[in-house]
């Protein structure tokens, strides 16, 4: 809850990333080469301790936490091909995971499948990295989605809690504009780092911020002790999610949002009163509209 109190000062320090004590991330990192020919698996061993180091031991933030406090994530790399001795690519994918207040359940807030990884790495190489400059893309992307966590999580416990992070987010995706791996420019495809950024960071789609916010600190958290009140403020919390897709239907992090929470909001308005089912369902089915059958569950009752 501290993420609570610490919002107007949380930019002064984006810039440290010694080591600390008190890190915020308690981050899984795992390695997958099993597509890679060769028996040799030593360099992927040592880059998978490295990366978890680099991540769980670096102090990405100015604010103090307890072990029970950091923030949950996972971030798996498969390997799929090396161009050379030095040379990788493969994908990311990336899961992070909120607690409720009182409650033994964890939400999902990301999970990402990230198909453009390239990146070049030599066995026993220090992974630096600098928010202000594009020192490899390995690091770089690494940081780029711990900032991403760090602001979703953020978010959710305070309004517009995050948006220092985003804003490093995009200092990063900046920097990486020298770089002739995919991922980082807006001509590179619609879904990319590129685009998380920019969407987390602009203006126009500020009620994405606003839904975070009250879908998790005024909704799950109250769930527990009041769960009524907590689905009634989920369902308004709807209504920013619609808002977004009316003026921009394609926004990339809202389509990520509503991939994270369908199954929750399905599970969520499974039970109340059939008037909250049915305003669920028909914003659901409007800004979700290729699933707009696993929303009947919720006029039946639960999920099929």
């Amino acid at each position: 809850m501290k993420r609570l109190l610490v919002t107007v000062i949380a930019a002064v320090c984006l810039f440290l990333t010694n080591t600390v004590t008190a890190q915020e991330l308690k981050c899984d990192i795992r390695i997958n080469s099993n597509q890679v020919a060769g028996t040799d698996k030593t360099v992927f061993q040592n880059l998978q301790t490295a990366l978890y180091e680099f991540i769980n031991n670096t102090k990405w933030t100015n604010v103090n936490f307890k072990t029970a406090e950091k923030i949950e994530c996972s971030i798996a790399i498969t390997i799929k091909e090396r161009t050379d001795s030095n040379t990788f690519s493969g994908e990311l994918n990336l899961a992070l995971r909120r607690p409720c207040y009182k409650a033994s359940y964890t939400t999902p807030m990301l999970n990402y499948l990230d198909q453009k990884l390239t990146f070049e790495y030599t066995d026993g190489q220090p992974l630096d990295f600098s928010l202000n400059t594009h020192m490899s893309d390995l690091t770089s992307t690494i940081a780029f989605y711990v900032y991403m966590f760090l602001g979703l999580d953020f978010d959710s416990f305070s309004l517009n809690g995050g948006t220092p992070y985003f804003e490093a987010a995009q200092q990063i995706v900046n920097n990486a504009q020298s770089s002739s791996q995919p991922g980082w420019k807006s001509f590179d495809g619609n879904k990319n780092r590129y685009w998380m950024a920019e969407n987390m960071t602009n203006s126009s789609y500020a009620p994405l911020h606003q839904f975070l916010y009250d879908y998790h600190r005024l909704g799950l958290d109250v769930m527990s002790e009041k769960p009524e009140q907590g689905r009634a403020a989920i369902l308004r919390s709807l209504h920013h999610l619609q808002e977004v897709y009316k003026s921009y239907s394609t926004c990339f992090f809202l389509q990520l949002i509503v991939e994270a929470k369908r199954d929750e909001i399905i599970n969520v308005f499974s039970q109340g009163d059939q008037k909250e089912k049915t305003e669920a369902v028909n914003i659901m089915k409007q800004i979700d509209p290729a699933q707009s059958s696993q929303y009947d569950a919720i006029l039946q009752g639960g999920r099929r």
